[in-house]
């Protein structure tokens, strides 16, 4: 907490919102399915800074993306009237949609806005179709928007490692900005755990590649005291021990840097003893525990096994501060999932700092039923990553300095 009290940014208490047009760019890149939303965890999560504002008396004009548009057609399955729908139903009060993300009929309807009432306008990233102006910051598009509200205020962590015309643009071009309870709250947790850490200080790291986490696992060579791998970059670094890893993923590009971070870090990174293996990349895959001696050439780690989850337990009851980030197997499948139970498990009974840093990770939490169980599942897993590499947000950095 001290590191982000540091930067001392405004915040949305720090502003009398009465009257004011007030933009919010929230994180509603929620998953949907054929039109209808599958997870509205981040559409519940931006609620409290939304009903803060309108309680306030503010004229509430909200801005997300979701997804990629690439072409014409992206733009079916990819429009914010669902999620409005949904805000709509989980505030109990009447959103308004308008399916533009500029021009006059945009601009009648903020103006038209009564003190309280909220206006939900089209995912920005339809302004991406032809010139990419919302994901390479297009100047004009940013003044545009900026020119919609009086004061500005983000909370999308999701997109915050991220320059867009929706945050920064947006922010750099309007005379207040402030952050959201959202924004504020995922950067006390992740500041506190990693610039202030109580100690010992574990970081888990999973998910499919090295490549992903070369800057994570330099940074926290530096400032963690355990940093426990496991998931399929865990092969490249076995395989950079010497041991055998059947067809189990790995990165053969990033062997010598795995044995330099074996090297610098000794005893400070811990690596599976056995694994979950399977007869092929399958959620149906013949599976059988063992030992890399053991490991068949056809045969590949899909999960760590049970003598690795007891020794990753051990080293989590200890700890002080956890920050977590990428599975221990292929969780999505019942028979690869264990390893990410096991550490669900003892994230659960332990008294440390438990911080999920988003992703796969906090999607795995979530779906095991562990999400009550943790201090903060994070929103955004890019976003995370990069506090964790030590990198700037620009985001963040955009808001204004109290």
């Amino acid at each position: 907490m001290e590191e982000f009290n540091k930067m001392k940014k405004k915040i949305i208490k720090d502003y009398n919102l009465s009257g004011k047009k007030v933009l919010i760019r929230v994180d509603f890149n929620v998953p949907m399915k054929a039109g209808v939303i599958t997870d509205d965890n981040r559409i519940v999560q931006a609620i409290p800074t939304i009903k803060y504002a309108y309680e306030n008396g503010a004229k509430v004009i909200l801005l997300s993306h979701l997804g990629r548009i690439k072409e014409e057609s992206d733009k079916q399955d990819k429009s914010l009237l669902a999620v409005s729908i949904r805000l709509s139903e989980l505030l109990s009060k009447e959103v308004s949609f308008i399916p533009e993300t500029r021009g006059e009929l945009l601009e009648s309807k903020i103006n038209a806005l009564a003190d309280g009432e909220i206006l939900m306008i089209e995912n920005t990233r339809f302004e991406d179709l032809n010139s990419k102006a919302e994901s390479k910051n297009n100047e004009e598009l940013g003044k545009y928007w900026a020119s919609l509200g009086d004061i500005f205020i983000n909370d999308a962590f999701g997109t915050a490692h991220r320059a867009h015309a929706s945050n920064v643009g947006i922010a750099e071009n309007i005379e207040f900005s402030g952050l959201g309870f959202l924004l504020e709250k995922e950067m006390k947790y992740l500041g506190e755990a990693v610039d202030s850490p109580k100690r010992p200080f574990v970081a888990i790291l999973g998910g499919a590649k090295v490549s992903d986490k070369i800057d994570v696992i330099e940074r926290l060579l530096e400032v963690a005291d355990k940093i426990i791998i496991g998931g399929g970059m865990a092969y490249t670094f076995l395989k950079a021990k010497g041991e055998e890893i059947g067809s189990s993923l790995l990165e053969s590009e990033k062997i010598e840097y795995a044995k330099e971070m074996l090297s610098r870090g000794k005893d400070k990174i811990l690596l599976p003893v056995d694994s979950v293996y399977g007869s092929e990349f399958s959620e149906n895959a013949v599976a059988r525990v063992g030992v890399s001696s053991s490991v068949k050439d056809s045969e590949m780690g899909l999960d760590i096994g049970p003598k690795t989850s007891e020794m990753f337990t051990k080293e989590l009851a200890d700890a002080k501060t956890v920050v977590w980030n990428g599975p221990m197997g292929v969780s999505e499948w019942d028979q690869f999932a264990a390893g990410t139970i096991a550490v669900c498990e003892a994230l659960a009974k332990s008294d440390a700092m438990r911080i999920v840093g988003g992703g796969r990770s906090a999607a795995a939490a979530i779906k095991l039923g562990y999400a009550d169980k943790m201090s903060h599942i994070s929103t955004g897993g890019g976003a995370s990553l990069q506090y964790l590499e030590g990198k700037p947000l620009p985001g963040l950095d955009a808001i204004q300095d109290k």
